[in-house]
């Protein structure tokens, strides 16, 4: 049986942040994610959480203007003592609410000549934010998104992905696969969570095209899912859709 957690950065925004933890408890789900916590002191956070019986298993070190269009922040070579005050911020958050996983953002080039030095800042942050969640037992992952999205993203595709784990090769470093991404570059999900479910921290899906909820686009959720089950991955599934209709009209799949 899978286990699946809502994102509450896309999921209930019906309501303001602070009270999509009750909506989320209330549809049945016992975990949630939220990309970006940090509007929300991490105190309150916690006694939210608390009050609601939840699990926070995955949220987003800070990624500057990415959502904005822009560069965003772990790739970037002149952003690289932002990037270090933005896992200390991190960090301060991730002591209280003690979080399975925190997903490291690859971010944006638009200059394809300092292609290979944003990859190497980004290789250089991103073990830097690794070894420090990890000395508070904390997954660090990272996710490839789709450059139809996101035009420049540096990581689009799950090779990409496998060969930054085997160079790093951390035991605390995964991948976040998230399935909407892999469809819209043309990856076969099933077949890489079949393949690779070892080195895979955290899941999260979408339809496509659209990004809805299951039933909105082409994907076959029964066979991801089923996939997923078999691959033996045992950690959160992140619905991180955008609702069509409201939320609660969009959990049939649940």
């Amino acid at each position: 049986m899978l286990n699946f957690s809502a994102n509450l950065s896309l999921l209930f925004t019906e309501v303001d942040l602070i009270d999509r933890f009750k909506a989320a408890k209330n549809a049945g789900f016992k975990a949630v994610e939220i990309q970006f916590p940090y509007s929300l002191s991490a105190e309150i956070i916690k006694n939210t959480l608390e009050d609601q019986q939840l699990k926070l298993v995955l949220f987003n070190v800070d990624a500057d203007d990415l959502l904005q269009g822009g560069e965003g922040l772990a790739c970037v070579p002149e952003k690289r003592a932002q990037f270090r005050r933005a896992i200390t911020e991190t960090l301060d958050y991730a002591k209280l609410l003690k979080p399975e996983a925190i997903n490291v953002l690859p971010g944006r080039c638009f200059n394809e000549k300092r292609k290979q030095d944003y990859l190497k800042t980004f290789k250089e942050n991103l073990s830097f934010a690794t070894e420090a969640f990890a000395l508070l037992g904390i997954k660090t992952v990272f996710e490839a998104i789709n450059r139809h999205d996101m035009p420049g993203f540096i990581i689009h595709n799950g090779q990409q992905m496998l060969d930054i784990l085997d160079e790093l090769n951390h035991p605390k470093l995964f991948m976040q696969y998230d399935i909407y991404h892999a469809q819209m570059m043309g990856d076969q999900p099933d077949e890489f969570i079949a393949r690779h479910a070892t080195k895979i921290g955290h899941i999260q899906f979408a339809d496509c095209p659209g990004r809805g909820q299951p039933g909105t686009g082409h994907i076959n959720f029964e066979r991801i899912f089923r996939a997923i089950e078999k691959s033996g991955y045992s950690g959160w599934v992140g619905a991180e859709y955008k609702p069509v209709g409201t939320t609660l009209e969009s959990l049939d799949w649940l």
